[in-house]
């Protein structure tokens, strides 16, 4: 039979039927230990009961109205949102892309509504990935994503992250709308921005007036220990931040939150979704936000997460050449080709996900064992032991 399928992946030859916490299995038995987590969204292992009960239930009550019509879920999870965070409001959607289009969407829309319209740059970082949609990828500016898709969009500037002058002077200019930024880069190299960065791009933003927007649809829910990365650091809130990913734990949903000001020009008719915050994303995500929210959900994730990268830089060495990133958020920097560490890794039943800057990442859920964390270990200090790596180092 031929494959119907776009040709746009190369899946790896794993074919799971049904997950367990932190493993997958095949229909033959075969258990692979899952660090790719559906690239940061199973945040609370596969099949977690509390998902399971809050969409059996909901499937069997209401699935879908659209937002014609007024859904209780979107309030009773947006007050949650709003109350564990710097924002007022949220507006819900289906992915992290989507966030962070309904996000440059507010940025630019409370400047013109405010007089200004010509205020429309977005000032974006070399590294960040936030997205497939053609705003999200111009945002990002990674030339691969944008390569015969026509001429890049107007209104999008790329800087180093250190690149302090820089910024000082795209902010001051008179068209700036907004700064996004990723605390924890994940597809970029699993780079964590150290806290003087974020307080002062922070500051920046509020010296010239413009709005700072904060990607967290990777680093967010837990996945550094704190509910949102970037509450590891005073003085760095955004005003708009764009979540998705863990916030349904494997169920489609995100999550555009806002301060009051900063949405001021988000008004009826000013952007919609059909299917956002529907009932069925409404109750699993809910559910996944009291499970994860709670402070011993956190707790167990921050104490793994020291267990998991402390194992792992004992290996640091000729082939593992550094540990990134912050709590489970954790990329490999490999000497070796990462897509051929990855492979190997296989061969031990551990799935990594490849990132930027020939990295590979480890992002397991927040219920992770400390013995799964030593068996991570232990599975990765078994691919670095391989043959092929041990002639290449």
């Amino acid at each position: 039979m031929s494959n119907a399928i776009m040709p746009i992946y190369a899946p790896a030859p794993v074919s799971p039927v049904r997950g367990e916490g932190a493993w997958l299995i095949e229909s033959d038995g075969t258990r692979w230990l899952d660090c790719i987590g559906g690239v940061a969204t199973t945040a609370l292992g596969h099949c977690h009961p509390a998902l399971v009960g809050a969409l059996t239930d909901q499937a069997a009550q209401l699935w879908h109205v659209s937002n014609a019509l007024r859904i209780p879920g979107q309030q009773a999870l947006a007050a949650k949102l709003t109350a564990a965070c710097f924002a007022d409001v949220a507006f819900f959607c289906n992915s992290g892309t989507e966030a962070v289009e309904a996000a440059i969407k507010t940025a630019r829309r409370y400047h013109s509504t405010r007089g200004a319209p010509e205020r429309i740059d977005v000032i974006g970082f070399h590294g960040s990935f936030h997205g497939r949609t053609y705003a999200a990828i111009n945002a990002a500016g990674n030339a691969a994503y944008l390569e015969g898709l026509g001429p890049a969009l107007p209104g999008y500037l790329h800087l180093a992250i250190d690149d302090h002058d820089g910024l000082a002077a795209a902010a001051a200019r008179g068209t700036t709308a907004a700064v996004i930024v990723e605390p924890v880069q994940g597809e970029g190299g699993a780079r964590a921005l150290v806290d003087a960065d974020l307080v002062r791009i922070r500051r920046v933003c509020d010296a010239n007036g413009i709005l700072l927007i904060h990607d967290e649809v990777q680093s967010g829910m837990g996945r550094t220990g704190r509910l949102f990365a970037h509450q590891w650091v005073e003085g760095a809130s955004p005003d708009i931040m764009a979540i998705a990913k863990a916030l349904g734990g494997g169920f489609p949903v995100g999550a555009c939150l806002a301060t009051h000001a900063a949405a001021s020009g988000m008004t009826v008719a000013a952007h919609g979704s059909t299917f956002g915050g529907n009932p069925l994303a409404m109750a699993v995500a809910g559910a996944a936000f009291d499970v994860i929210s709670d402070p011993e959900t956190l707790a167990h994730a921050r104490a793994v997460a020291i267990r998991l990268r402390d194992g792992l830089g004992d290996l640091v060495g000729d082939v593992v050449t550094e540990v990134r990133g912050k709590g489970l958020l954790i990329g490999l920097k490999l000497a070796p080709n990462n897509r051929a560490f990855i492979a190997a890794a296989r061969d031990h039943h551990l799935l990594l996900s490849g990132c930027g800057d020939n990295c590979a990442r480890i992002l397991p859920p927040l219920t992770l064992g400390f013995d799964e964390a030593d068996i991570i270990v232990d599975r990765v200090a078994a691919t670095i032991a391989c043959h092929a790596f041990a002639e290449a180092a």
